[in-house]
C-alpha cells in the first residue's frame, strides 16, 4: 500500500509540473462530454428496442 501511495505522489506531481490546470480541466470535461453522449445514444437504442419489443 505504501509503494502504491508513492506511485500516485509522484504521478500527481508530475501532472501538477507537465499540465497547467486549463488543460486538466478541459480533457476532462472532453472525456465527460463523450462518455455522456455515448450513455445517451446507448439509452435512447435500448428504449425504442423495448418500444419495438412491446408493439409486436
Amino acid at each position: 500500500m505504501k509503494n502504491i501511495r508513492a506511485y500516485l505522489s509522484v504521478v500527481f506531481v508530475l501532472l501538477a509540473f507537465t499540465l497547467s490546470s486549463c488543460e486538466v480541466i478541459g480533457d476532462i470535461f472532453e472525456a465527460g462530454m463523450w462518455t455522456a453522449v455515448i450513455i445517451i445514444v446507448l439509452i435512447v437504442l435500448i428504449v425504442g428496442w423495448i418500444f419495438r419489443k412491446l408493439r409486436r
